[in-house]
């Protein structure tokens, strides 16, 4: 199976993929975050450096796309899936005014072309959190290109997380609201999720399962 976590900055995807793999002896794929040469100045100057961020993305979550197409003895869990890479962070990026017309178009293009070669994952978990949540945790992870995020880009990426959300249909999905949750720190929050996915990760229909 292709599994993908999905959510916005700070939601707890990388957590949550990692110890998942580790409960159900997955292989992970993480974003390519470490050593990523463009996100320092990217959060200094978004405009500068928009489309150069984006396409390094979209490069490297086609590569790992196509590494998941190719495997069939593995189930593989992604840290964030390529459709969040056109529909949300450069869409908002376009919108917000951090990309022009020009750039943002040959973007799309690009996408477009890709979505000739590739799978929708068998399953897409969404980590729905509000402002307050991701602005904790992204403060509590510490890294220092972060540290001035603006909070009405974040706004701005949850936005179209839910327009996206709503509209998904390439296959069976998961919107697991995480404000109240903490699955690193406790135990039974992490057993609240994979009970979630013991029950339903087989099922056909399109899912919505919300935390308590």
């Amino acid at each position: 199976m292709h599994i993908t976590i999905t959510g916005n900055i700070g939601a707890g995807k990388t957590t949550l993929a990692t110890k998942l793999a580790e409960h159900y002896g997955w292989e992970v794929l993480f974003e390519a975050v470490d050593g990523n040469p463009y996100l320092p100045p990217f959060y200094e100057d978004m405009r500068k450096w928009s489309f150069h961020l984006q396409i390094y993305f979209l490069n490297s979550r086609f590569e790992q796309v196509l590494k998941i197409k190719n495997q069939t003895e593995k189930t593989i869990i992604q840290d964030r899936s390529i459709y969040e890479d056109a529909y949300i962070f450069a869409r908002n990026l376009y919108e917000q005014g951090n990309m022009d017309e020009t750039d943002y178009q040959t973007y799309r293009s690009m996408f477009n072309t890709i979505m000739q070669a590739i799978t929708p994952p068998d399953l897409m978990i969404y980590l729905q959190a509000d402002l307050p949540k991701l602005l904790r945790q992204i403060k509590k992870r510490g890294r220092d290109f972060e540290a001035n995020i603006d909070p009405n880009y974040l706004i701005g990426l949850n936005k179209l997380y839910e327009d996206f959300i709503q509209l998904y249909d390439h296959g069976k999905l998961l919107v697991i609201n995480v404000n109240e949750l903490d699955f690193a720190e406790y135990d039974h929050d992490f057993r609240f999720i994979t009970e979630i996915i013991d029950k339903n990760i087989n099922l056909g229909t399109q899912l919505e399962i919300e935390s308590l």
